[in-house]
């Protein structure tokens, strides 16, 4: 945790042993969750280790995987965060997962009295908007093969590890699809 916070150039040492202090250590097993659809939002973690998923569930009860985490992201269900209304996805891990927590209180806490603090909360609700903003573009203009050499581009050292069938539903495609878009991948090489 502490490198993470270092790697992000917004707080001297004293801040990052306070951080450290109040950051509470988590270890989520393949398949817990770190938040369930319905629950309000009270904590936020910086990923260490592990994969975490975001899904939600169709009116049909249907898992939509909406995206993947991996280490060194902060995370939270975060509208539920900004707002105290219940969460509408659900964050869970698909790989035995470390985390460090921070509560709500904390992190408004920290906001007020740290400057750090308030433009990391800037730069994460930019990053959340542009990130955001590719995956509609990304549904929008790139056919399903783009998006998924795109996941092998930026994290191939994770993909094996993320089971098919969620694979391609954050593809939005069938696992049978993604069995075909695998196949011609490897033929490419």
């Amino acid at each position: 945790m502490k490198a993470f916070l270092e790697s992000l150039r917004l707080f001297n040492e004293a801040d990052i042993k306070e951080i450290e202090s109040i950051a509470e250590r988590r270890i989520l097993k393949k398949g817990d969750f770190l938040i369930r659809e319905g629950e309000i939002c009270r904590e936020a973690a910086i990923l260490s280790k592990g994969i975490l998923r975001s899904f939600y569930l169709s009116p049909t009860g249907e898992e939509i995987t909406y995206c993947f985490l991996f280490p060194t992201c902060f995370v939270a269900a975060y509208s539920s965060l900004i707002t105290g209304n219940p969460s509408t996805e659900n964050l869970q891990a698909i790989a035995e997962t470390e985390v460090y927590i921070i509560s709500k209180t904390e992190l408004d806490r920290l906001t007020d009295t740290h400057p750090g603090w308030q433009r990391l909360r800037m730069n994460l609700a930019e990053q959340q908007y542009v990130e955001f903003e590719k995956r509609i573009f990304s549904y929008q203009k790139e056919k399903a093969l783009q998006r998924y050499i795109d996941l092998l581009t930026y994290q191939p050292e994770y993909i094996r590890h993320i089971p098919m069938q969620y694979l391609a539903s954050y593809l939005a495609i069938t696992p049978r699809h993604l069995s075909r878009l695998r196949r011609e991948v490897v033929g490419r090489k």
